[in-house]
């Protein structure tokens, strides 16, 4: 699973030819989560509050590129690194 960012230890991946709908996945320690692409909901896992909202700050200010990335995994072609939040 293609690591496309990282910051302040969480981990955000996408797998390639993932099911629908668009998602990517986050990691952070030993929380494990999946959220939409395009309403940026979490879809199933779970996360500390802080960083839920780390997470879903990222993902508004990356959500064209995430979808980007979406399609490009969905054809198996190489992702690319998104900005980290700072």
């Amino acid at each position: 699973m293609p690591e496309i960012s990282r910051f302040f230890g969480i981990v955000i991946t996408m797998y390639f030819s993932d099911h629908q709908p668009p998602h990517f996945h986050v990691r952070y320690g030993s929380q494990r989560a999946r959220f939409s692409i395009g309403e940026l909901e979490l879809l199933d896992g779970d996360l500390s509050p802080r960083t839920r909202g780390l997470v879903t700050e990222w993902a508004k200010l990356h959500q064209n590129e995430l979808r980007d990335e979406w399609e490009q995994a969905r054809s198996l072609k190489p992702l690319f690194p998104i900005a980290p939040l700072e």
